[in-house]
């Protein structure tokens, strides 16, 4: 054998290394390849499932909104009919105050009467006192002259 068929043999056997390692490397790729289809289908999958769900979820949740706002409108209008429950409360609150007032008031214009009464009361009997004072003196003057 010559040096130039040894060479070719190095350089196919050489050639076909390289056609297995290349073979070898694009089974993996294919095999990867079918994995990562496998993968998106499931994810696509996943993502129609999921859209279903979001979709009757969100119908569920419109349902719920809309019963939520039946119920705060309900709530408001209950609440505008307490208005004048609390106003009335409130002039309640000012009409008793008003009359504690007046009652105060009553009471120190009775009490005030009470001690002008008291103080006339005791006039009235100074006034007596001095004249039966005045009869027993005419009546000592009248007896003393008698005698």
């Amino acid at each position: 054998m010559s040096g130039g068929e040894i060479a070719a043999i190095i350089a196919a056997v050489a050639f076909a290394v390289l056609v297995v390692f290349i073979v070898m490397n694009l089974m993996k790729f294919s095999k990867i390849a079918s994995e990562i289809g496998q993968t998106v289908k499931e994810a696509n999958s996943s993502i129609q499932v999921i859209t279903k769900d979001v979709d009757n979820l969100s119908i569920e949740v419109e349902g719920l909104l809309n019963k939520a706002n039946a119920l705060v409108d309900d709530v408001n209008g209950k609440l505008g009919m307490t208005d004048p429950l609390f106003q009335a409360i409130g002039d309640l609150g000012t009409t008793v105050s008003d009359l504690n007032e007046s009652s105060r008031n009553l009471v120190g214009h009775v009490t005030g009467a009470s001690k002008k009464t008291a103080q006339v009361s005791m006039a009235s009997k100074i006034g007596r006192t001095a004249m039966s004072v005045k009869r027993n003196r005419k009546a000592k003057k009248v007896a003393k002259t008698e005698i």
